[in-house]
C-alpha cells in the first residue's frame, strides 16, 4: 500500500505492524516522533502494547531487557546522548541474548551541543554486540525494522538489532513509500517464541556472575552467534524480497560491474553518491557505489568479493575515531583487506559531522580523487576531512 511517511513515522508504523508487546522509551530529538506516534497508537487502542515512559534512556533499555527476558517482543528508539546513556545496558541486552529491536536516529554527540545527524552515536557503541543495520531512506527504515524482528528472534541468533536512520535527513523528511498490510506482516513475522523466559512457575537463573572460569566462554559464544547471524540476515533479506519485491542483505552496489573507483558509505549519503555516480557514468567515468545495509556483523567475504576488480576505494566515515589511523568504517575495510593480496588503494574521507551538508559537488571531488588514485596507483592523502574550515 502506498503512503507518505517520514523516517520516524515509518519506524513507528513498522513497530506497530510487528505487534510488539512492550515499548519502553525516553524522548530525545530527533527520535521523539517515533515514540510519540507509538504512544498515539496505544492511546487510541490500535495496539495491544504495554508502553513504559521511562525516566531516562538507561531506565528505558533496562525495562526492555526485563520485558524481553519475560518473553515479550520489545521495541524502543533513541538517539545521540540517549544511546550514550544506554551504553552500559546495551552490553547487558546482547550478553543476555535479548532480541530487542531499537531504532537509532543518528545524531552528533556533545560537546559542543548539536542535534543534527552524524554517526558518532552508533559508532561509539559499535562493539556492543548488537546487529547493526543502516537505512538510506524512510522505505528502508520500514523494511529493515520488519526484518530486524525476524533476524533478532531467529533461534540461532537471539541477539538485539539496531536499525539506524540519519537524523532529520531521514527522520523528518516525508517520502512516498510502500507499506505492507497488517495481514502480510503477520504472515512474514509470526509471534515471538522465546526459547527461555523468566517465569515464576518455572524459575530459571539469568545474569548470574561469571568469573574467569566461565566469562570468556560466554563472550566467545556471543561472537559465534553474531557471526552466524550473517546467514540469517541473508535468508530474511531474500524472503522479504520474495514477499515485497524489495530484496535486502548485506549491501547494495551500483556501477561496480566495470568500475575502477568506488565510494563506500552508510545511510542517506548513499542517495547523493548514487546520483553523482549516475551522472559521471553517463560521461564515461567508471565509478560505483557500495552501500552497506549490514555494518555488524561486518560481511567480510561478501565485501571482498564485491571489490575484487576495483583499483581504488574511497571510504566515507560520518564520525571520527579520535586518535585512530582511520574512521571506524575505513578501519573495518582496511582490516578486511589485510593478507588478501588484493592491491586496492584505500583512502578515508571524514564528512558531514554535526549535520554539515555534503552536496553533490563534494561527492564529485571524492570520485575525482578516487579516479586519480586508480590511474596513478598512489594515494595522495590517507585521510581527508571534507568541507571543513581549517
Amino acid at each position: 500500500m502506498p503512503g507518505a511517511y517520514t523516517g520516524d513515522e515509518a519506524a513507528a508504523y513498522a513497530a506497530k505492524q510487528c505487534r510488539v508487546d512492550v515499548v519502553a522509551a525516553y524522548p530525545i530529538t530527533p527520535q521523539t516522533i517515533i515514540v510519540e506516534r507509538f504512544s498515539d497508537y496505544v492511546a487510541d487502542g490500535e495496539v495491544d502494547t504495554k508502553y513504559l515512559y521511562a525516566e531516562s534512556e538507561h531506565s528505558a533499555m533496562s525495562a526492555c531487557v526485563g520485558a524481553s527476558l519475560a518473553g515479550a517482543r520489545v521495541f524502543t528508539a533513541t538517539a545521540s546522548q540517549g544511546l550514550a546513556l544506554m551504553h552500559e545496558v546495551l552490553y547487558l541486552a546482547s550478553g543476555l541474548r535479548c532480541p530487542i529491536v531499537m531504532a537509532v536516529v543518528n545524531r552528533a554527540l556533545s560537546a559542543p551541543i548539536n542535534i543534527h545527524g552524524d554517526h558518532s552515536d552508533m559508532m561509539g557503541s559499535r562493539d556492543c554486540g548488537w546487529i547493526q543495520l543502516y537505512a538510506e531512506n524512510a522505505q528502508e527504515t520500514y523494511d529493515l525494522i520488519v526484518q530486524a524482528f525476524k533476524i533478532a528472534e531467529e533461534e540461532t541468533v537471539q541477539l538485539p538489532v539496531t536499525v539506524n536512520l540519519d537524523g532529520f535527513t531521514v527522520s523528518h523528511a516525508t517520502e512516498s513509500m510502500k507499506v505492507l498490510s497488517d495481514e502480510d506482516v503477520d504472515k512474514f513475522l509470526p509471534p515471538r517464541k522465546p526459547i527461555f523466559k523468566v517465569d515464576p512457575e518455572t524459575p530459571i537463573t539469568v545474569g548470574a556472575m561469571a568469573l574467569p572460569e566461565y566469562y570468556y566462554e560466554v563472550k566467545r559464544q556471543q561472537e559465534e552467534a553474531i557471526q552466524k547471524s550473517k546467514g540469517v540476515v541473508k535468508m530474511v533479506g531474500d524472503e522479504y524480497g520474495k514477499f515485497t519485491g524489495r530484496r535486502y542483505g548485506f549491501m547494495e552496489t551500483f556501477g561496480l560491474e566495470d568500475a575502477d573507483a568506488a565510494i563506500m558509505c552508510l545511510g542517506s549519503t548513499c542517495g547523493t553518491v548514487r546520483s553523482v555516480a549516475k551522472d559521471l557514468r553517463a560521461k564515461g567515468k567508471k565509478v560505483g557505489l557500495i552501500k552497506l545495509w549490514t555494518y555488524r556483523p561486518f560481511p567480510t567475504e561478501e565485501f571482498l568479493s564485491t571489490i575484487k576488480d576495483l583499483k581504488a576505494l574511497a571510504v566515507m566515515d560520518r564520525a571520527i575515531s579520535f586518535g585512530a589511523p582511520y574512521g571506524a568504517l575505513c578501519s573495518d575495510v582496511s582490516s578486511a583487506l589485510q593478507n588478501t593480496g588484493m592491491d586496492i588503494k584505500v583512502m578515508n574521507m571524514i564528512y558531514g559531522l554535526g549535520g554539515r551538508d555534503t552536496p553533490p559537488s563534494t561527492v564529485r571531488e571524492v570520485f575525482d580523487e578516487a579516479l586519480r588514485t586508480a590511474k596513478t596507483g598512489r594515494v595522495k592523502e590517507r585521510i581527508r576531512f571534507l568541507d571543513v574550515r581549517e
